[in-house]
């Protein structure tokens, strides 16, 4: 089945545990039957589809639908939905064609997300020393 875009990116899931064929992992030269569960992870979203048919020959990805079933969750989808959109929110953004940033507006970025002072080394030496 085609479900990456490229033979090597597949290779590197199925290493990665990120495709598992019926709850249990799998080589990129397993064979697939139909009514097989595959699970496949892309992201943060984990997607569950069953295989209906079998292909003789490599086809694009448009026409690999017609022999999947998507069974994921409506829930997680929109949950994966709400945290992608979430983060786009949560970033700082710039007028288009105000360019690079300069020192200075960068600085007032960073000071934006105001991250914990780093530690000195006075405190990194207290904290080890007993009293």
């Amino acid at each position: 089945m085609r479900l990456y875009k490229t033979r090597t990116l597949a290779a590197a899931a199925c290493k990665k545990s990120q495709l598992l064929v019926n709850g249990q992992r799998c080589r990129a030269a397993r064979q697939v039957r139909i009514g097989d569960e595959i699970r496949m992870r892309q992201g943060l979203l984990e997607r569950v589809l069953e295989v209906r048919g079998l292909l003789t020959r490599r086809v694009s990805a448009k026409e690999v639908t017609a022999y999947l079933a998507d069974l994921t969750p409506p829930e997680e989808v929109a949950r994966v939905a709400d945290i992608e959109r979430a983060a786009r929110e949560s970033t700082p953004l710039r007028e288009a064609g105000t360019g690079r940033p300069t020192k200075r507006e960068r600085r007032e970025i960073e000071g934006l997300s105001e991250s914990p002072p780093e530690p000195t080394f006075e405190d990194f030496v207290r904290a080890f020393v007993k009293r």
